[in-house]
């Protein structure tokens, strides 16, 4: 939710409107906290019901103020921002403000322009909406964006200069569950997570998680070996530690039936498209493309990643 879809109109004034008449406003309006200054109607300050009311209280604060343009008990400077910004950054900016103003509005912009401001306390009651929302957009175990949320950003992907989408896949991980369990399997899930968070952390990257062992990340750009490699080189260092050192030391370990059988440890295959050699028209073909050189990828014994079906790189 942006903010812009929270606000309410409020009374703005130019600097040269008398105090007086401010006075006049809070008083015709008993529910009002504050009134935005503009010039040529993008705001430059703000007059808040407290602030004003404390300089004009003062032994001559009546006689000195009252009769004077409003320059004298403006805030110069309040927070403003434009209308599509999330309430969740807009939050975050208005509780970094000093004490003395942290319950005053946040004015909200329109190209600039004045548009109406949103209170502390309907800022906060739709950021607990939308934290609620988004949460029921997350995957439980990994508490990272599910289908949904995966989808929309799929979309906007599609629209960007350069993009490269990575999917992430496990090998040999079903052995594991049915071998182990799934409480354990969920420990090497949450394993993966810790280092896909870690290595996709860019101001502008999104990671996913689809379901299962199943993880996706978009991000701006097509430099995205490095952290293939890195990720492979963290995964791999320490998945053995999820497994019983007998069964690790002959290299074997039991089916459902109890009878013993050769394993392969838990690998990751990462499979990257990028519109670097192919433009996408839809989700669709994307998808397709990314599904096509996941299986070529499963095909590598051990942890590997490939890029594009021209451009194939792999580490074992």
């Amino acid at each position: 939710m942006n903010i812009g879809e929270v606000i309410e109109n409020v009374p703005c004034i130019d600097e040269s409107v008398k105090n007086k008449e401010v006075d006049f406003l809070f008083t015709q309006n008993p529910t009002l906290r504050g009134i935005v200054v503009v010039q040529e109607s993008r705001p430059i300050g703000q007059i808040t019901r407290t602030h004003f009311y404390q300089k004009i209280g003062t032994r001559y604060g009546y006689n000195l103020f009252m009769g004077r343009q409003n320059q004298l008990v403006i805030k110069n400077n309040p927070l403003v921002v434009e209308s599509n910004v999330p309430i969740t950054e807009v939050s975050t900016a208005s509780m970094e403000r000093p004490v003395e103003d942290l319950y005053d509005d946040v004015i909200v912009t329109k190209n600039g322009l004045f548009l109406g401001v949103v209170s502390i306390r309907e800022l906060l009651l739709n950021l607990v909406e939308t934290q609620v929302t988004i949460a029921s957009f997350l995957n439980p175990l990994s508490s990272l964006p599910g289908n949904k949320l995966i989808d929309e950003k799929l979309n906007e992907a599609l629209q960007l200069p350069e993009f490269s989408l990575i999917y992430f896949d496990l090998d040999h991980f079903k052995a594991y569950n049915d071998t182990y369990g799934f409480n354990r399997g969920d420990k090497i899930l949450l394993y993966l997570t810790d280092i896909l968070k870690r290595n996709v952390a860019g101001t502008h990257d999104f990671l996913g998680h689809i379901g299962g062992d199943d993880f996706v990340a978009i991000l701006p750009y097509y430099t995205v070996g490095p952290i293939c490699q890195t990720i492979i080189h963290e995964f791999d260092a320490q998945i053995t530690d999820f497994y019983e050192l007998k069964d690790l030391a002959q290299l074997q370990i039991p089916n459902r039936t109890g009878d013993l059988e050769s394993f392969t440890c838990t690998s990751i295959s990462i499979a990257v498209i990028t519109n670097e050699y192919q433009q996408f028209e839809t989700v669709e073909q994307l998808s397709d493309a990314v599904a096509r050189l996941k299986k070529a990828c499963k095909k590598i014994s051990g942890s590997c990643y490939l890029i594009n079906d021209k451009k194939t790189c792999f580490v074992h």
